[in-house]
């Protein structure tokens, strides 16, 4: 028998998506840190866990990258998480949560790197990201606050990008056919 394994991607690509979409908003000025508990909840309900569940399944589909990505990624939210309601973020830094966010941001560069071998659309939502790692933590870093809301408008680019992933590795794969392209891929 024949196991033919469902496409992870789209479901981890937009519990990415949506979870980086609410809180790029708030780090963009849209809102208010009062709102960070709705952050942290999808944090926890969809982005951590829907990305680590499609982290598993790309594993079993023997997908390295994928896996390496949605497991990360997903730990990434867990650990916001964790940051913010588990041990309290109040007495940190803002300079060592901008470390947090280079050591993100270093990650994210070179999975970007490994995109080279994949669709356009990836390489973009990776290329944003990264980008959106480097401005907040540049931010914090330096307290440069108009660095941390550039960092909040590159990852609501990031979020779109992998909202439009998601839907199009959705749609392509139920017609059959490219609906909504993505870019050549690498050869």
């Amino acid at each position: 028998m024949d196991t033919k394994f469902a496409n992870p991607a789209p479901l981890g690509l937009i519990g990415f998506a949506t979870t980086t979409w609410l809180l790029s908003m708030v780090n963009a000025g849209w809102f208010d840190g009062k709102n960070l508990p709705v952050v942290l909840a999808m944090a926890l309900a969809y982005g951590g866990s829907a990305q680590s569940l499609a982290g598993i399944l790309s594993f079993f589909r023997g997908n390295t990258f994928a896996t390496v990505a949605f497991l990360s990624y997903g730990a990434f939210w867990l650990s916001l998480v964790a940051i913010f309601k588990v041990f309290g973020a109040d007495g940190v830094a803002a300079p060592f949560i901008g470390w947090y966010l280079v050591v993100w941001g270093v990650f994210t560069f070179y999975m970007w790197i490994a995109t080279f071998r994949h669709n356009m659309a990836l390489q973009l939502v990776f290329l944003t990201l990264w980008i959106a790692f480097f401005l907040l933590a540049i931010g914090d870093l330096f307290g440069i606050p108009m660095s941390h809301v550039a960092g909040g408008y590159v990852g609501l680019v990031c979020a779109c990008l992998a909202a439009y992933l998601s839907a199009a590795e959705i749609i392509n794969g139920d017609y059959g056919r490219t609906i909504l392209p993505i870019g050549p891929f690498a050869k």
